[in-house]
């Protein structure tokens, strides 16, 4: 697909401010740069502190999103997690209950500054939320070593565990856990590993991961990341950034066309926003997302909207970031 032109680009761009309703990674405001193309809304929203080099991609898949076309779709709606932040286990049932009829939870572990014993505590009130037929899944943005890996996902094992998603930073660590582990029966999902990897397809010809952890932003769009998921030939988990609600309908336009689904992906985050860029934001309803395209309502963008100095920020990334692109072709 040929580039759009910058000017066409930044004619119809926003940049919005979005509050959190919990603490996540960090933040509590999400800032976001969405713009509208031939095809529709579409978003692009690396986390500030990423690098050009890397942000360039993201740019890719919204200009995928916006200015191409649709892969063949296999569904219309999609199953989604519950997503629990690094909160207090007495905040648990409060964080699922935003996530109506979701059977799946992915809780937050490895927090700086917090310990295995609140891990355990937030995991084990995820457990008795969902009671014995829900699914836990816990992540740990590779903030364990191979030692501590091992330590805590023994601790979090009786808790029923689905997969244990980037405990640890590298894909050698990986396949070292997974090795100490085979007797234990507990998955390893690669995200960081796959989205942050030069090599994406790295992680799966190592044998260092069960499941692979997908985002379209960070791979390039829709059918950049398919095509790293038919080479890998291993499950996938299609996932988000924290979007807003059009980076999460790109999201479910990738699980859409994945030809086997067959885990709850992690695209009901909207329900972890305080505001949305649409009045019909993706909530997860009865457990699953619809696979549409959402467009952006202008009073909200103009309420959510950042500062000047902000939105320079913004376009002069975008600037420097569709340099990047126009320097591959």
């Amino acid at each position: 697909m040929a580039l759009p032109g910058l000017d066409e680009v930044l004619e119809t761009l926003h940049v919005v401010a979005l509050p959190l309703a919990t603490r996540f990674r960090g933040i509590t405001v999400r800032e976001a740069a969405v713009f509208e193309g031939p095809s529709g809304w579409t978003e692009f929203s690396p986390f500030i502190e990423y690098q050009d080099a890397e942000a360039s991609t993201w740019l890719a898949a919204a200009y995928d999103f916006g200015w191409g076309g649709l892969p063949e779709l296999r569904r219309d709606s999609i199953r989604v997690n519950a997503t629990v932040p690094a909160v207090a286990a007495a905040d648990v049932a409060g964080v699922l209950a935003r996530f109506p009829g979701c059977r799946t939870a992915k809780v937050k572990v490895a927090e700086p500054g917090q310990s295995l014993a609140e891990d355990v505590a937030r995991v084990a009130a995820a457990r008795e939320a969902f009671g014995p037929v829900g699914r836990i899944r816990v992540d740990a943005n590779g903030l364990w070593n191979v030692d501590e890996a091992e330590h805590a996902i023994h601790a979090l094992a009786p808790y029923d565990l689905e997969y244990v998603e980037q405990p640890c930073t590298t894909i050698d660590e990986l396949a070292e856990l997974r090795a100490r582990l085979r007797d234990w029966d507990v998955a390893i999902a690669a995200d960081e590993s796959v989205r942050k990897a030069s090599d994406p397809l790295a992680v799966a010809r190592a044998g260092a991961a069960d499941v692979l952890v997908v985002k379209a932003q960070p791979l390039g769009g829709i059918r950049a990341a398919l095509a790293i998921v038919a080479e890998a030939g291993l499950p996938v988990v299609v996932s988000s950034a924290i979007d807003t609600s059009i980076g999460l309908a790109m999201g479910a336009f990738l699980a859409a066309a994945v030809p086997d689904l067959g885990y709850d992906c992690g695209l009901g985050t909207a329900a972890l926003l305080g505001a949305d860029v649409t009045a019909s934001p993706l909530l997860p309803v009865d457990g699953a997302i619809p696979v549409a395209r959402v467009s952006a309502d202008a009073a909200l963008l103009a309420q959510h909207a950042t500062s000047a100095d902000r939105r320079d920020w913004w376009v002069q990334r975008i600037t420097r970031c569709h340099q990047v692109l126009t320097a591959r072709e």
